[in-house]
């Protein structure tokens, strides 16, 4: 029996469709479309380590970070494979342009790969600078716990301290480490951070504040920072008490 013309057409376009695996930086999946956003921030050319993370991690779920570090390359013009790496390529490109201000998005918009794209961002806002490391050492000396309570003042204080570790420069043993300065500068730095915060806290907190300090040696950060939310707790209780 002769196949009708439906049936043909299906049938040559059975033959072209190339598919891929899940895995392949190829796929795109269906809820994968040009207006697509990958955070929910847009970067205006400021917090540009947070934002960059975030692109990175999007992207890595997707499985698509190939097309941003080079990795993942432009086949052959006359490949079979062209054609779908220049489309998820444009759709990188997309997802990256809707997550930038208009103003950084059009002066990138005529880049030909999502990795040429990637660059130009890397070159004009990730390189490490005085002013930023100047920026970010003021707002942290300057940030003070005020009408925040202790969860959302210690937010705040993180945030800076990790963008501050993605430009810092650590300088570290080459090879394993036997002199246990790896160790000790980790200790130093951490007990720095600790007092950085504890010095923001508002009064209300100097005898928990005085408790953590006696402590020796200094506790982890994670410690003290779980003693400050029992005070805080319990103060609560009480003034609830009051109330009643």
């Amino acid at each position: 029996m002769p196949q009708s013309p439906l049936t043909v057409a299906e049938a040559s376009s059975t033959e072209k469709a190339v598919t891929y695996d899940a895995n392949h930086p190829y796929h795109l999946n269906n809820s994968d479309s040009p207006g697509m956003t990958l955070v929910n921030s847009v970067f205006d050319g400021r917090g540009y380590p947070g934002w960059r993370r975030s692109i990175l991690l999007s992207l890595s779920a997707k499985k698509k970070l190939g097309f941003i570090n080079g990795t993942c390359k432009s086949p052959d013009l006359n490949s079979g494979e062209y054609e779908q790496w220049s489309c998820v390529n444009d759709m990188v490109i997309t997802w990256i342009t809707n997550a930038l201000t208009k103003d950084i998005a059009d002066s990138v918009i005529h880049s030909k790969t999502a990795q040429e794209l990637w660059e130009s961002l890397e070159q004009r806002f990730g390189r490490s600078n005085g002013a930023k490391l100047y920026h970010l050492q003021k707002e942290i000396t300057s940030l003070v716990q005020g009408n925040d309570d202790v969860a959302k003042y210690f937010t705040k204080l993180k945030k800076l301290w990790d963008e501050l570790d993605v430009i810092h420069v650590i300088v570290c043993c080459s090879g394993p480490c036997v002199c246990e300065g790896k160790a000790k500068l980790t200790k130093s730095l951490q007990d720095q951070r600790l007092i950085q915060f504890l010095m923001g806290l508002n009064d209300i907190y100097t005898q928990a504040r005085g408790n953590i300090l006696m402590m020796n040696p200094l506790p982890s950060m994670d410690l003290a920072y779980s003693l400050l939310l029992q005070d805080e707790n319990q103060r609560e209780v009480y003034a609830n008490a009051l109330n009643i």
